[in-house]
């Protein structure tokens, strides 16, 4: 879970999830669980924050079944493939989702 403050804190990257989001034209509940699972596992080092929200929208995209593949997220979001394929599932588990296995 995350506090208020932190909504506030990562603006720039909420923003850069949005514009993730709009150019793949995801729906307003994969905005949000994106939102939500950045906001709940933000790291602390700046350079691991643009694969962290790629993660994000990767994984809200799916849960909300909007879904995406690696790939076009990546392109979208500016990192590579793999970033988001070492983060997601992390991201799930901490979230108190159960990741699939495939």
């Amino acid at each position: 879970m995350y506090r208020a403050g932190d909504e506030v804190d990562q603006r720039a990257w909420l923003d850069e999830l949005e514009g993730i989001a709009d150019s793949l034209e995801l729906n307003a509940e994969a905005r949000s669980t994106a939102k939500d699972l950045f906001l709940s596992a933000v790291p602390e080092e700046d350079r691991s924050k643009a694969a962290a929200v790629a993660a994000s929208v990767y994984a809200g995209a799916l849960i909300a079944g909007d879904q995406h593949s690696q790939t076009a997220v990546a392109d979208a979001a500016g990192v590579s493939r793999l970033s988001i394929q070492t983060r997601w599932k992390e991201l799930l588990e901490e979230a108190g989702f159960r990741a699939p296995s495939w």
